[in-house]
């Protein structure tokens, strides 16, 4: 396979946002807040920051250093993304047999009387993110496009049932849109 002389992927720098780069690790903040990250498992690529651009490249890169070059401009852009505007993940709840309570205490989401069970069910909150319930939604907000995910997978996770038939049981927290605040 052969190798290319020199990939080179541009972030823009919007006003308002500092970015800071120090070896493998780079550091955004914005007017949501800072969002920090090591990229110093991608061996072969350099970050730099250039004027009002965060410059990713490589020299003589085969086709998987040509992926992470792309793959690590996107996470640096993600992260302008979330301290400038940030994520959000909006959750259903769903109840047809029994009504489910949701609550947000220290740092994890408290499922009550999930399908009649006794036993609450729990899902952790990641650093950094917010929880609300309002009604029958939950809303996921953040400035980390993977911790805000990750929480949102966890309350999803918390319900997930495989022993009763999907087509009668639909009861479960359901993501239904992912978006950035704008």
């Amino acid at each position: 396979m052969p190798r290319t002389p020199h990939v080179e992927r541009r972030v823009e720098i919007p006003q308002g946002v500092s970015v800071r780069v120090e070896g493998m690790k780079v550091t955004v903040k914005g007017p949501k807040g800072e969002d920090r990250r090591d990229f110093s498992h991608a061996k072969g690529v350099t970050i730099r920051v250039d004027g009002d651009k965060v410059v990713v490249e490589a020299f003589m890169a085969d086709a998987r250093v040509k992926a992470l070059v792309g793959t690590v401009a996107a996470h640096i852009k993600n992260m302008i993304t979330g301290v400038t505007k940030g994520f959000r993940y909006r959750l259903k709840i769903i109840s047809t047999h029994f009504p489910i309570s949701v609550k947000v205490e220290k740092g994890r989401v408290v499922i009550t009387n999930f399908l009649g069970e006794k036993a609450p069910r729990f899902a952790t909150i990641m650093p950094g993110v917010s929880v609300k319930v309002q009604g029958q939604d939950i809303i996921v907000e953040g400035t980390d496009i993977e911790a805000v995910g990750q929480t949102a997978a966890n309350i999803e996770r918390a319900t997930h049932i495989s022993e009763f038939d999907r087509r009668k049981f639909m009861d479960g927290i359901y993501i239904y849109a992912r978006e950035v605040v704008e």
